[in-house]
């Protein structure tokens, strides 16, 4: 063969050195590189079940606080229910009260109008009265007894009121 160019002994050695430095590799080499990436391979997948954990758990997590808000929303609907009604029974008292306040200025003022008009009306008989003895005096040019002429108009004038109110 050594007339294609092969030398033997030297082929025989190649062959002795690549069969030495394959079972080198692979004890030194292919071993710790296989381990290698059977330990990146157990990473991935580990990184992947978390990740799919922390997904549920998202998803979990997103349903409670959807749970949470719609809760939250009933809540402040419902406390703007009440608001509405406790704000409608205070101007309902409000009104109420105002009515009868009212209603009660009203009746002094009618209390108080009523006690004016009786005053005034014994002062007119008193006044009348004082009159109608200065008229008697004249007309008589004497003087007469005020309190009976008081006494005798007032009868008259009580007499003539009766007389009116029926």
């Amino acid at each position: 063969m050594e007339g294609i160019g092969i030398n033997i002994p030297l082929l025989i050695a190649f062959v002795i050195n690549f069969i030495i430095l394959f079972a080198l590799l692979s004890f030194f080499a292919y071993k710790p590189i296989t381990k290698m990436l059977e330990q990146r391979q157990a990473k991935i997948r580990e990184s992947m079940e978390q990740a799919e954990k922390i997904r549920q758990e998202t998803a979990h997590s997103e349903e409670e606080i959807k749970a949470h808000l719609e809760k939250a929303r009933k809540e402040g609907q419902a406390i703007i229910a009440q608001a509405t009604q406790i704000g409608e029974r205070l101007k309902e008292e409000a009104k109420d009260g105002a009515r009868q306040e009212a209603e009660s200025v009203i009746s002094k003022a009618r209390t108080e109008i009523q006690r004016e008009r009786d005053k005034a009306i014994e002062e007119l008989r008193t006044e009348f009265a004082d009159i109608a003895i200065l008229a008697a005096e004249k007309v008589i040019k004497e003087t007469v007894d005020k309190k009976k002429h008081r006494k005798l108009i007032d009868e008259v004038l009580k007499e003539s009121t009766t007389f009116k109110k029926t």
